[in-house]
């Protein structure tokens, strides 16, 4: 009798970790599955952001080649004026 009590009790011991085990390996699956959401997340998030600021980089480059050629432009204005105003001065 003690031994179909003691074989009892060990399978009850079994069937119990065998439940635990399924328990912490769904477990397991679960927080894999969400940390890996949360770096799919992550990186979508760390791409929109790249993008943004290749966009906002280019975007002040062009502005600044703009001004430079319009600099370059004045500049070349006020040396024919400069120019002129020699020429203007030397006829006199």
């Amino acid at each position: 009798m003690r031994k179909i009590i003691l074989a009892a009790a060990i399978a009850t011991s079994a069937l119990g970790l065998a439940a635990c085990s399924e328990n912490a390996e769904t477990e397991t699956d679960e927080a894999v599955d969400a940390m890996a959401a949360d770096a799919e997340e992550a990186g979508d998030d760390i791409e929109t952001t790249t993008e943004a600021t290749a966009q906002d980089v280019e975007a002040a480059a062009d502005e600044a080649a703009d001004e430079a050629v319009k600099t370059a432009d004045q500049i070349g204005n006020d040396a024919l004026d400069v120019v002129d105003a020699a020429e203007e001065a030397g006829a006199e």
